[in-house]
This record gives C-alpha cells, sequence and structure tokens, in this order.
C-alpha cells in the first residue's frame, strides 16, 4: 500500500443544500501526481475515533497490528480539480444530514484542520476521436462529469444528464463542446425518495433511453446509483445500442441502502454471477 498523503483544509463552500466542496492544500505535493484520468479518485482515510494511530501512518501496519474495530474507513470520492500552483485538491461532497461518514465530516469541518487520503487513480479520459459524447449521472457522479465536460473537444456535440433533488440542485457547468444539458429532477434527496423514483425506475434511466441517438461514434460515461446504471443503462447502451466495451465507462459509485463496504460486496457478487 502507497503512502497515505496529509492534507489541510483550507476552505470549504457549500454548492446546493446537498453538495459541499472541500478544498485541501497538500502536504507533501511531491507524492501526490495527479493524472490525466477526469474521474480521478481519491481514497479518504477516516480514524475511529478515540484510537491513536502510530507515525508515521502505515495502513499495513495498522491492519497487521490492530484489531477490526480499530480500522480507519476508507471512503472514495471524486477529485472535482488539482491546482498545482497552490498545491490545492477540491473534493465535492453528497451530504444527507448525518447519515454515513464522509458526509457529516464534509459538512462539520473547519479549515486548518487535516485529513489523510490514497491517490488519486482513475481510468476515463475524453477521446477526441469520438463524434459525440454522452454523459450521465447522479450528485455522486457529477464532479467527474463537470471534469470531462471541461476536457471536451472543442464544438463536441455533448448530450449531459444529470439526475438531482430539484432545481435548487443544479450547479453551472462549462464546456468548449456543442453541450446540450438536462437537468433531471427527482423531486428529492436521493436518500429519501421512493422505490418508484429509484433504480430501474429512476428518471435518469428513463431520460437516457428517451433522448435522441446522435450518428456515428459515441463514448459514453455514465456512472451513479448502481442499480441505475449498471442494471438498467448498461443493458440499454451494450445491447441495444450496441455500444462497444472501449466506448463505454459505466460503473455505480454507490448503491441505494448499502454502505460503500456492503457495495463492494454487492459489485464482487454481481461479477460471479457473470454480470
Amino acid at each position: 500500500m502507497p503512502k497515505s498523503i496529509t492534507v489541510t483544509v483550507v476552505r470549504k463552500q457549500s454548492l446546493t443544500p446537498h453538495l459541499v466542496r472541500v478544498v485541501g492544500r497538500v502536504a507533501e505535493p511531491d507524492r501526490f501526481t495527479p493524472n490525466e484520468f477526469t474521474d480521478a479518485y481519491v481514497k479518504l482515510i477516516f480514524p475511529v475515533p478515540g484510537v491513536e494511530y502510530p507515525e508515521p501512518f502505515d495502513l499495513d501496519a495498522i491492519r497487521a497490528t490492530l484489531g477490526p474495530e480499530s480500522q480507519p474507513v476508507l471512503r472514495t470520492y471524486t477529485v472535482r480539480s488539482f491546482d498545482p500552483a497552490r498545491n490545492e485538491i477540491s473534493i465535492d461532497f453528497v451530504v444527507h444530514g448525518d447519515e454515513g461518514i464522509a458526509g457529516p465530516w464534509a459538512r462539520s469541518v473547519e479549515p486548518g484542520e487535516q485529513f489523510r487520503l490514497f491517490g488519486p487513480g482513475g481510468a476515463f479520459a475524453p477521446d477526441p476521436s469520438a463524434d459525440w459524447f454522452l454523459l450521465a449521472g447522479d450528485e455522486s457522479a457529477l464532479p467527474a462529469i463537470a471534469a470531462a465536460l471541461a476536457a471536451l473537444p472543442a464544438g463536441a456535440p455533448a448530450e449531459v444528464f444529470v439526475e438531482v433533488g430539484g432545481p435548487e440542485e443544479e450547479i453551472a457547468l462549462e464546456s468548449p463542446a456543442d453541450l446540450r444539458l438536462h437537468w433531471v429532477h427527482r423531486g428529492g434527496s436521493s436518500d429519501r425518495i421512493p422505490d418508484d423514483l429509484a433504480g430501474a425506475n429512476s428518471p435518469l434511466v428513463a431520460a437516457v433511453r428517451a433522448a435522441e441517438w446522435l450518428p456515428g461514434q459515441v463514448q459514453a460515461f455514465v456512472h451513479g446509483e448502481a442499480e441505475a446504471v449498471m442494471r438498467n443503462l448498461r443493458p440499454y447502451l451494450r445491447k441495444e445500442r450496441d455500444v462497444a466495451p472501449k466506448w463505454l465507462s459505466i460503473s455505480g459509485y454507490w448503491r441505494r441502502g448499502r454502505t460503500e463496504e456492503g457495495f463492494r460486496e454487492w459489485k464482487r457478487e454481481l461479477a460471479a454471477e457473470g454480470a
């Protein structure tokens, strides 16, 4: 496991009622190497309250010497942006009250506080040889969609669908592409919507399926709630629209009713099924 990187919070911004941006300065910039991916992600490390960890912080050593109840919790988040001149990393968090670990932390963290992370990783970047682009997701995919939009070729057709609770959850998005942006309103926050607005019934699924399909080679980036994108939009794109895997980045960032650990277990089950 690579060494963790220490980050000091320098400022925080509420982008919408449920989206908070935390900006931190990387303490060891020589150990944080930005990559070319627009879905670059880091793993944030959340220590268990009251547990003292040895310094230097070594996750392998901690896993070998401390019991399960003392293990730090890891959470995966997209890098919204990195400013190399300031060594500042921006990360956007979806916040639903006291639910989860990372969201409440982002809501309450103050400038001057420190946190640790691993990364970055990543896998997707816009391919300029594509004829047009399809980007779709919910709030969890919004940082990666925003980063991808900024990197699209100038004038390239881009159909973009973002599912949020309502108009108050929309943010400004810019792109040099020929952007057609569709905000899809589900009518409530993702943690409170009924089953008839989730999964196969997600408004995002309906919007993407009903959208005009442009001519030429598409490159698609579709991420968000796993049931909606993996069980519903992936078969649509792969089978009905015949998008080859090399032109398709599709994955669940979370799954309704599951923690990240539970979500990882679900993905292992899905892989075992050959889905």
